[in-house]
């Protein structure tokens, strides 16, 4: 029987989903990004070969799976059109296995400037955005003011469109930043060159998805960036523009709610974090720079140094409940080998127990102290083992506390960067 299954993060991104997504993909007809932009950057590792992916699902380097962007995307048309050359001088043919949704939101250059300026005049209390225009193209869909990608199909109209919209940008960009508009013609054209190379791919995604819905063919969701980064339910403010828990699945895709059979988490057995917000388990010690070094934490969109720390299952916890995970795909544990000890972070003082998201109110956030327990590392590798039977019993430990602290099943665990290196325990499209 078929089965829809939804891929996304479960701290703040950076948890490995792209492996696990084209690990995946070898059970699935289709894979359908449903939120973000070219702020996301996942990372596959085949046969040595190192890819990193924006916006293009992590489908892609499979042959036969058909890959959607759907309408929940912000769209810049330059890093799409920049992303498909890449791959398509590695002999990726990329325009006949992608299809993307004429509904969705166009990322401007304007949006680009305005972002950046805004960072700028925030100072040291700047967000830590990636500054790709991603919050302020998503500001302009929501107010109802933003252009949608089938609108390049009629150039009068998108013209007109265009110039109404990049009136007020340029308004605020001169006006109240203080920076140099955007020209206007060189926009224009700009666009509509790249949306004249797009053309073929635009499509009614909604149609795609329940045509092989019917047809009986495994679908796959992948999500960007992670869950604390939730717009509604995330580290408020410092949170993406998006809603990066499994419900945008539906509304970023078209495809209903309950016509999706399974969620997996992808979970790192640590925790990062890029740019700024709060932290509560960020490690400044020679264990934090143990995370960063042997877990080699850069940001894969930006080149940022990630911030490091203990697991925090106060905070994953949440994850589990606002997206209903069936099963976590825990990445990394390699990382802790050769660790003395390992914490987990289970809650804070003098804050109700380990409800994390009680903590969303708090103006001290970074200032709170963790709960911790303490569990015995081990000294044995992990990386590459096939089966759970070759990891240490200290790691095998460390697993079953995690299932049990967060209280869902550890269903698929990454003992490296490679395809390969995978432990499947349950299959998230086995029925």
């Amino acid at each position: 029987m078929a089965r829809s299954v939804v891929v996304l993060g479960t701290q703040w991104g950076d948890e490995g989903k792209g492996k696990i997504v084209d690990f995946l993909t070898d059970q699935a007809a289709v894979v359908a990004r449903f939120q973000g932009g070219h702020n996301a950057g996942h990372t596959l590792v085949i046969d040595g070969l190192k890819t990193v992916l924006h916006l293009l699902p992590s489908g892609i380097l499979r042959d036969g799976v058909l890959c959607v962007i759907g309408n929940g995307v912000v769209l810049s048309l330059e890093a799409l059109l920049e992303e498909i050359e890449g791959l398509e001088a590695r002999e990726v043919p990329v325009r006949e296995s992608l299809k993307v949704s004429s509904a969705c939101p166009l990322i401007l250059p304007s949006h680009i400037s305005l972002d950046q300026a805004r960072e700028r005049q925030k100072g040291s209390n700047k967000l830590g955005t990636t500054g790709r225009g991603i919050g302020p193209a998503y500001e302009d869909k929501v107010a109802r003011r933003g252009i949608r990608l089938a609108e390049t199909l009629n150039e009068k109209k998108f013209g007109e469109r265009l110039a109404e919209l990049m009136e007020y940008h340029n308004f605020l960009l001169e006006k109240f930043y203080q920076v140099d508009g955007v020209d206007y013609q060189q926009a224009y054209e700009a666009s509509l060159s790249q949306a004249e190379q797009v053309k073929p791919m635009i499509a009614d995604t909604v149609e795609i998805l329940h045509s092989y819905r019917k047809s009986g063919e495994n679908i796959l969701f992948e999500g960007a960036q992670g869950s604390l980064l939730d717009i509604d339910h995330g580290t408020y403010p410092f949170v993406t523009s998006s809603n990066t828990t499994a419900g945008a699945a539906a509304t970023g895709s078209g495809y209903g709610p309950l016509y999706l059979d399974y969620v997996l988490g992808i979970t790192k057995a640590y925790t990062t974090r890029v740019g700024s917000g709060p932290f509560p388990t960020e490690l400044f010690d020679d264990v934090g720079a143990h995370l960063a070094s042997v877990g080699h934490e850069k940001g894969a969109t930006t080149g940022r140094d990630r911030r490091c720390g203990w697991f925090d299952a106060a905070a994953v916890k949440l994850a589990m409940r606002i997206n209903s995970v069936s099963g976590i795909c825990l990445t990394k544990l390699d990382v802790l080998d050769g660790l003395e000890s390992i914490k987990v972070c289970t809650g804070y003082v003098g804050v109700g127990g380990s409800a994390f998201s009680s903590l969303m109110s708090v103006d001290n956030f970074n200032n709170l102290e963790p709960v911790y327990d303490e569990l015995p590392g081990w000294s044995e590798p992990t990386i590459g083992a096939k089966s759970i039977d070759e990891l240490p019993e200290n790691a095998r430990a460390y697993i079953k506390y995690i299932e049990q602290i967060v209280e869902v099943p550890v269903d698929i665990i990454s003992t490296g960067p490679d395809r390969e290196e995978t432990i499947i325990l349950r299959h998230p499209f086995a029925t």
